[in-house]
Formats: structure tokens, sequence, C-alpha cells
């Protein structure tokens, strides 16, 4: 594991990553930090109000700030945006921060877990599920490269997944 001893957990919206983040930070003893709340906490406004005035450009700039200074700090367990994978200098940093999990889940059961959310700019389309498939079809490929740990996400005990993961965190630090 790195210097900063951190695992971030990566994935689409509702794959789970603040759920199962809280979880096993508990579980583990540690911090838990959502990147999103952050940038939330820090500009005293929700994710779609920034979209709405500084755009998605504005937001991922907040984004990788969070992400650097948060790869300065030990012993987290992060829940990042669904997109914080999109810029080079991210899954870089979340690469040197610490162990990255991939949380992978179906666009079908995504769509189930976010179609009533309205805090998701992203998904605020006419077509959400489509919208879902193309997001996928990106992110997925980046999820894969930054990813040490993947874990399926297709529903079921939430505390089983989270003792899943860390069987899987530990084959990590023991290797």
């Amino acid at each position: 594991m790195s210097a900063t001893n951190n695992i971030y957990l990566v994935g689409m919206p509702g794959a789970g990553k603040t759920t199962v983040g809280r979880q096993l930070a508990r579980r583990m003893h540690r911090s838990f930090i959502d990147a999103d709340h952050e940038i939330e906490a820090r500009t005293g406004v929700k994710i779609p109000l920034i979209f709405d005035i500084e755009g998605e450009q504005g937001f991922r700039d907040r984004e990788t700030k969070v992400i650097a200074e948060l790869g300065r700090q030990t012993n987290l367990v992060v829940a990042t945006g669904g997109g914080a994978v999109l810029r080079p200098e991210n899954r870089a940093a979340l690469k040197e921060g610490g162990i990255v999990v991939y949380l992978h889940a179906t666009p079908h059961l995504l769509f189930e877990r976010t179609r009533l959310d309205h805090n998701r700019p992203l998904l605020q389309v006419a077509d959400p599920m489509k919208k879902i498939e193309d997001l996928f079809a990106e992110r997925d490929p980046l999820y894969c490269e930054v990813a040490d740990i993947t874990i399926n996400s297709l529903g079921g005990s939430i505390s089983h997944l989270v003792r899943q993961l860390e069987r899987e965190l530990q084959k990590q630090c023991a290797a």
C-alpha cells in the first residue's frame, strides 16, 4: 500500500460507494470522506447548483482539487464522485494515494438505484437509462484501468459486500 494508506472507492453513480465506504471505514477504524459531500461542504451549495453556475468543467476543477488534497492525508476511506476518473491527473492521484476499489454494477441496476435521485445533474435528462449506458461505456474502462480491486456491487447485503472487500484488501496488504 502507498505511503498515504488511503482506500478510494470508484464507480458509477448508484454503485454504493458512500454506503460501502461508511461501513468499511467504521470496520477499519478509519475516517470516511465522500468527495462530493466535501465539495458541497466547501462551497455551501449542492452539486446541481455548482453544475448550473460553473458547468461540469467548474465542478471537475473542484473535484480535482479535493482529490489532490485528500491524497495528502492518511488512513482515509474516500468515496469519489462517479466522474473523478475522467481526468488523468485524478487517476494518477488515486493510484498514488492508496488502493483503488472499483465497485462495479450493471447499467440496469445503476438506473434502478438512481432513477428517483434528483441530486445527480448528469442524469437529469429525457432518457436517463441511455445516459447511464453512455456514461458506463465511457467510464468503465477508466475504472478498470485505475482499480487495484474490482468488487461486484450487485445488490444483496451491504455488510456481506464490505466483508468481501475487507478480505480483498487484506490480500493486497499481504502481497
